[in-house]
Order: C-alpha cells, then structure tokens, then sequence
C-alpha cells in the first residue's frame, strides 16, 4: 500500500514492464485516488448484472465495483449492500436512478452503510440530492452527455463526471465516445473525469488516459466474467455477437419520443418497431390517447431485460449490450479481464517509447552525455 491505496505493481516484475506499469498508474493516479482502488476502473452498472457477485469480484480484483440498484426498494438495496460487504473489504459504490419515486430514501440507505461513492445515473440530478449525498459523507458521480451539463453538475458538487457516448450498451445518447472526449476532458478539469462506452482493450484505455481521463468505465467485457450471474443463453449471445449487433431501437413517430436503447438484435428489438407502429395506430384511430400510448410504447420492455438476464430468454427478453461485445470472445474470471486489458495498456505505452526513441535524430541519444562531458572537461 502506497499514499493509501492498494499496491498496484506487485513483485517481481521485469525492469522493464515494472517501469511501464509505473507509467500507467501515473496516467490513472487521480481515478485510482478517487475510488481508493488498485485500477481506475470502474464497473457499469447493469440491472440484474452487477449485483453482489460481480460487484464484489470487481473490487476484490483491483477495480471499483458499483451495484445497479434498477428498480430496488430500499430495503432490497440495504440487503443488497450488506451482501456485496460480506464478499469484498475493497471500496464499492451503488448506482441509483434518479428518477426513482424513492429516490432520498435510497440515497439514506447508502448512507446508512456506509457507502463510499453514490452514482446518480438515469436523468439529471437536482443540488438537493447531490447535496444529500455529499453532506451524509459520500462522494457523488454524475454522468453528464455534454460539456455544459457537466458543468453545471460540478457546480452543482458533483464530485466526479462520467461521461458515455452512444457506444455503450442500454439507455444511451446520441454522440460518440470519441466526440464526448474531445470535448469535454480538455475543458474540465476541476474534478475526476471518467471516460464510458465502446471500451474493451487496453490501449482505448490509455488512449483516453493521454488525453486527460482519470479512469474509464466498462460494462459489456464484465457480462461474461465467471462470477456474473447472467444465464447462459445470455452469455453466449453476447460472446457469438459482433458490433454491428449491438443497435439502437429506432423511434418510429417523434410524437411518441423513444429513449433509444442499444442491445442486441433479436425478435424483441424487431418486434418492438411494430409494436410502436401498431399502438400509433390506435392512437390515430382515436382508441387511445397520448399518454396511454406513450405509456403502452414505454411498457414493451418492462420485465424483458429480467428475462433475458435470468431466465435465458434470448429470443423475447432484451439482450441489452454495448458495440464493445464484439470484444467478448469467451468466458473469464473478472481477475483475467483485468490482466488482460492492463497487459493490453503496458503493450500500448511500451509501442509509444519504442516509437518515441525511433523518432530520435541519429547519434541524438549519445550526444547529449559526451556534450556534457566536454562543458565539463
């Protein structure tokens, strides 16, 4: 342990890869700070994914595991936060909805337990619930899908920003990640900025890192972790797909406005353009109104992501998944998704040196010391 967090290169490494190693953890100091955590990587929270299994596998393998809270009562996240505490003695956070109708009472109960970092995820949060969070003694990561938002959730005492490009797997926006990075990392500053969405190697992760991330976040590559409790059917889809599987839903009419979500294609994600168009209909026939229809649109996927998830419904439920799962090529313990996507990292920075020194002018490497040697004689 070192400045109070974990050790992050262990003993016995080679000069050189221990000398790489000590470049990246330079690069991800203020991520690895923020979480109190061996690696600046945090988990995505994914509903009936990053429950206590994978979460607590997350943090106790050098990362910062973050329970999807969904839907949870208060009292089923309490229950949800003791369990992940008896699997793992590493900082873990929870990620709360804010629209959920019970949205404070969630916010006490992280509290209550002591939970480290709280993310408000799913709208904008107001100052009054960063505010509880902050004043109940836990950090508070927003995500912000601008510039000007992110802003203003700093001033708002966002602790840390997250931001996550169209990329990413389940509810998304409409710009990439690439874009969100050039634009935002070079203009905030003032607190830790985490970088989501399409990451699933190594180099992407130091190559947000140079341009001024403090960590990055990522979900797909977890899904398959041995310690995920997705069902099998589940799995298996996502480690058969290609990126170009993973689309977003289409909006049908823009009087009935649809949050696009990114998944996998499958009967479901067909079926639910239908579904939009038919209940349109009704609606123009004057059977239903706006709301109704709005609200019948918005039901199709309640429950499907649990069936896809749980039950291995992979033809009726949603397969929910970012373009990274092209990525996802097998079954892992979440241990060596790390050592792989950290020996990826140590690959990239030590192809950047060899590159830099070939970039050297002939004879510049031995010049410098013999023209000191010459001042000096």
């Amino acid at each position: 342990m070192k400045d109070g967090l974990p050790s992050a290169a262990p003993g016995g490494l080679e000069p050189d890869t221990a000398a790489l190693r000590a470049d990246l953890d330079r690069l991800w100091a203020r991520g690895r700070r923020f979480f109190g955590t061996e690696l600046a990587i945090m988990g995505g929270a994914m509903t009936w994914v990053s429950e206590r299994h994978l979460v607590a596998a997350i943090s106790n393998a050098g990362g910062f595991g973050v329970i999807a809270s969904g839907s949870m009562s208060p009292d089923l996240l309490a229950a949800e936060i003791v369990a992940t505490a008896a699997l793992t003695q590493f900082p873990f956070g929870v990620n709360l909805i804010t629209m959920h109708p019970q949205l404070i009472a969630l916010i006490d109960v992280c509290l209550a337990h002591r939970v480290s970092h709280v993310v408000l995820a799913g709208g904008i949060p107001t100052a009054a619930a960063i505010a509880r969070v902050r004043d109940g003694g836990a950090k508070v990561v927003c995500f912000a899908p601008a510039l000007v938002i992110a802003r203003k959730l700093v001033r708002s005492g966002a602790d840390a920003i997250v931001i996550e490009g169209s990329e990413a797997g389940g509810h998304i926006g409409p710009v990439s990640t690439a874009v969100l990075a050039q634009e935002v990392l070079p203009n905030l500053t003032d607190v830790p900025v985490f970088v989501a969405g399409g990451i699933g190697r190594g180099e992407a992760i130091v190559s947000y890192l140079e341009m001024g991330a403090a960590g990055v976040q990522l979900g797909t590559r977890f899904v398959c972790a041995h310690e995920s409790i997705a069902h099998p059917n589940f799995k298996r889809a996502f480690i058969r797909a290609a990126a170009r599987d993973a689309v977003a839903s289409v909006q049908v009419d823009p009087r009935f406005p649809v949050i696009p979500v990114r998944a996998l294609l499958n009967p479901a994600t067909q079926r639910f353009s239908q579904v939009q168009r038919e209940v349109i209909e009704r609606y123009n026939r004057g059977e239903l109104t706006q709301k109704e229809a709005q609200l019948e649109i918005e039901h199709f996927w309640a429950g499907a992501l649990r069936r896809a998830v749980i039950d291995g419904d992979t033809e009726g439920g949603s397969l929910m998944a970012g373009q990274s799962v092209g990525m996802v090529t097998g079954e892992q313990t979440t241990r060596q998704i790390f050592d792989e996507l950290v020996a990826q990292a140590l690959s990239s920075l030590a192809a950047r040196r060899r590159r830099s020194e070939f970039a050297l002018p002939t004879g510049a490497a031995a010049s410098g010391p013999a023209g000191g040697q010459d001042a000096a004689g």
